[in-house]
């Protein structure tokens, strides 16, 4: 077993919507349509050499680019990771190491969160990292392990250390629910603090097999996604502010790039 799939590539594209629900001290809710797509670093060059639309590390009407990941230098994103993981002492053994995240459309992209699946060779799950960026341009990743890579439902946490939203405390904890992707792909969070869950956010999408005829139709329904999902964030950022919430001042980014080891069984 590979990711779930069985025979072929692993490599895909998930169509579906995030959904984002705040819960306190205002209620307020956002959805937006999405086209995800699930990376097998190995499989880059076989995928950009077989469709049309798709370039890796060069212009596309869809492209992934190392640099618009991890550290953004041209260090092997493989490398990157391994090295994260032999810190947080974790043995993937150079196992498959996919990424599930939005690819550039027409030159750009903004990612909130991309999630990384780092493999065993025999297809285990052995560690999950999660890259989140805010829109003040910086990046914080979470390393998490997994304990239990049969359960069809991994269950993480960790303590909140990188400001993303202006109109959410620090001292949080992210509570992660997630399935490799197979046929859906399922991503929930939640963000809790001293009284209960603050917000909730999930994508859920369907598998989608990765084809010129596809990403083509997904350029006419999203050929501004980047500029779409900032737009969304904005706007409903706008809402929340003329609904009372205050901004708070952002501290600086983490001193590691990596948060590693704050994994906690949630209560």
């Amino acid at each position: 077993m590979s990711g779930g799939i069985t025979g072929g590539p692993v490599s895909a594209a998930y169509a579906g919507s995030v959904v984002h629900t705040r819960l306190s001290p205002v209620r307020h809710r956002l959805r937006y349509r999405m086209l995800a797509m699930l990376l097998d670093i190995d499989e880059l060059p076989l995928i950009a050499k077989r469709l049309r639309l798709f370039s890796a590390e060069r212009f596309n009407a869809f492209s992934f680019h190392a640099r618009d990941h991890l550290d953004g230098t041209d260090t092997k994103l493989r490398a990157q990771i391994e090295a994260h993981l032999a810190r947080a002492g974790i043995d993937a053994g150079g196992g498959p190491i996919r990424v599930l995240c939005m690819p550039r459309v027409l030159g750009s992209v903004f990612n909130p969160l991309s999630v990384w699946f780092c493999h065993a060779p025999d297809g285990a799950l052995r560690a999950v990292l999660y890259e989140v960026n805010n829109t003040f341009g910086q990046r914080h990743s979470y390393l998490m392990p997994v304990e239990d890579p049969a359960a069809p439902v991994i269950r993480q946490a960790c303590e909140k250390r990188f400001y993303v939203s202006p109109f959410m405390e620090m001292a949080m904890q992210y509570r992660f629910r997630l399935a490799v992707p197979a046929e859906r792909a399922l991503i929930a969070i939640e963000v809790r603090g001293a009284n209960g869950t603050v917000l909730s956010a999930a994508f859920a999408g369907e598998r989608r097999e990765l084809s010129d005829a596809l990403l083509l139709r997904g350029l006419a329904r999203h050929p501004m996604m980047a500029a779409q999902v900032l737009g969304a964030i904005h706007w409903e950022a706008l809402k929340l502010w003329r609904k009372g919430m205050r901004v708070l001042p952002r501290p600086a980014p983490p001193a590691q790039a990596v948060s590693i080891g704050v994994a906690e069984k949630p209560v």
